[in-house]
């Protein structure tokens, strides 16, 4: 049964928020805010936090930097998932993944469901495995940022969390890599 199991130790992660928007800045910026209370309120590490515009090289560089960077396990955006021209966050970092994440976006959507009903279909929320560092693509809602933390990442991010999460299979996400079989 999945809950948390108060015998194992909370191991905190370093976690860097990226929001996409080419209007938003720190003093407006409500979904990274979002994230960052939730990130601290958890007993995680903020490690960075950055808005960059709605352009694919851009947030690429950014999240490659990020993934080369010590110290930041996960990595989360904000914005940038949706639909029209300007959204290109999930072109702009699936390129990225060696591993893609399919049921984060599923269980987004069934969350998301719940909440705002087939509106979530204009999402396309995402994420992955980049250089041993976990990626999650939310979209630029405070809402959104809300459901995908609370309702997923809250969770999988917690090393008490059974019967399994992210934090237990960090150390083994470069596997790969190290027996010469990435790329």
């Amino acid at each position: 049964m999945a809950g948390i199991d108060e015998r194992r130790p909370f191991i905190p992660v370093g976690i860097a928020v990226l929001t996409v928007s080419d209007t938003r800045t720190l003093e407006n910026d409500k979904s990274g805010d979002t994230l960052v209370a939730r990130i601290a309120e958890a007993g995680h590490k903020l490690m960075d936090r950055a808005i960059v515009r709605d352009d694919k090289a851009a947030i690429a560089a950014k999240v490659n930097a990020w993934t080369e960077a010590d110290g930041i396990d996960v990595v989360i955006t904000t914005g940038g998932t949706g639909l029209t021209g300007r959204d290109v966050t999930p072109e702009a970092l699936e390129p990225l993944f060696e591993k893609r994440m399919d049921g984060f976006s599923a269980v987004f959507h069934r969350l998301s469901y719940d909440k705002i009903g087939t509106s979530t279909i204009q999402s396309r929320a995402t994420a992955g495995v980049a250089k041993a560092t976990f990626v999650f693509v939310l979209p630029g809602s405070p809402g959104a940022c809300k459901d995908a933390w609370d309702g997923i990442l809250k969770a999988q991010l917690d090393y008490r969390h059974m019967p399994c999460n992210f934090v237990e299979i960090m150390p083994r996400l470069d596997e790969h890599m190290k027996r010469g079989l990435g790329k």
